[in-house]
């Protein structure tokens, strides 16, 4: 089996600790890097979890730390759901130091070496437009770019806007005209992984290790959204690492994907759904998840971890 190359660029956050297990226990993944930004809490925050994850889960891969925030404006980081530490409340042990360098350069580090990686960003994607845009050659050895990300309808930081489009809305539209395969699964996607007390309950009946038992205390301490009727809460970032290793298990279409820089809407990403603006297509949007399917994934690579 061919391993695809893999750099995920996260902000853990409690979906995207959750999304690096599956990565890591994934064998068709080949995780060489993950690189780290401020964003569901700040930077020092998002650093010490992604290098509590990594270690928890046995793999070594370089954890490395890029931006405290966006190309422009302020930072503003999202406690309500994720808890002041990012992991609502879930102590994990101290994970190996971080790698010394900057996010940024060790993207392009590894672009070089490679013929063929594929870019995952499950946070404000600062660090992967910033690779990209300080050496645009690197563009070529980008197989595709998946991202958690958008919504072509309401948004959940502001009416309009996905929290991470809205963080660096510049850095997303670097991304989204890269010229590269840009794989997008936006709010209305994660919708339709919804983490409920019966679906908690069966990853936890499977048993396994220290990162199953951490991913279901997780799950069970982010709130329940009032969006879903206090049902349960979306499971967002793992959709994107789902659709490398089960694409049957979702459906998409072609679009085209503009996102706004300013004012009010700022963060919108526009998605043209049904071809009405007449511009190509720059991004395939994931539109149906098979959530059955997709929570059997999760708990069936969560159990092979330590």
């Amino acid at each position: 089996m061919t391993r695809r190359v893999c750099i995920i660029d996260t902000d853990p956050g409690t979906d995207d600790a959750i999304a690096l297990w599956l990565a890591l226990a994934a064998p068709m993944l080949d995780v060489r890097l993950v690189t780290v930004a401020g964003g569901n809490v700040g930077l020092a925050h998002t650093l010490r979890n992604a290098r509590a994850i990594v270690g928890l889960s046995g793999r070594v891969v370089p954890v490395v730390a890029g931006a405290e925030g966006p190309l422009l404006g302020a930072f503003r980081s999202e406690t309500q759901v994720h808890g002041a530490d990012g992991l609502a409340g879930v102590a994990l042990p101290e994970g190996p130091p971080a790698t010394p360098g900057i996010a940024a350069d060790a993207i392009r580090a590894l672009l070089r070496a490679e013929p063929r990686v594929t870019l995952v960003g499950i946070g404000p994607a600062t660090n992967l437009a910033l690779a990209l845009a300080t050496e645009p050659a690197l563009v070529d050895h980008v197989e595709e770019i998946v991202l958690m990300t958008g919504a072509w309808a309401e948004g959940n930081i502001t009416p309009s806007a996905e929290f991470n489009a809205w963080s660096d809305p510049e850095s997303l539209a670097v991304l989204l005209e890269c010229g590269r395969p840009v794989t997008l699964a936006t709010l209305e996607l994660t919708a339709q992984a919804l983490v409920t007390p019966a679906r908690i309950a069966a990853l936890r009946a499977r048993g396994g290790g220290a990162c199953l038992d951490a991913a279901a205390r997780i799950m069970a301490s982010v709130p329940a959204s009032r969006r879903f009727g206090h049902r349960g809460h979306p499971l967002h970032d793992p959709c994107a690492i789902a659709w490398l290793l089960a694409p049957g298990l979702f459906s998409s279409r072609d679009v085209h994907v503009h996102v706004e820089c300013g004012g009010v809407t700022r963060g919108r990403t526009v998605v043209d759904r049904w071809e009405r603006s007449g511009a190509a297509p720059n991004a395939r949007l994931l539109e149906a998840l098979d959530a059955e399917g997709f929570f059997a994934l999760l708990g069936e690579f969560l159990f092979t971890l330590p």
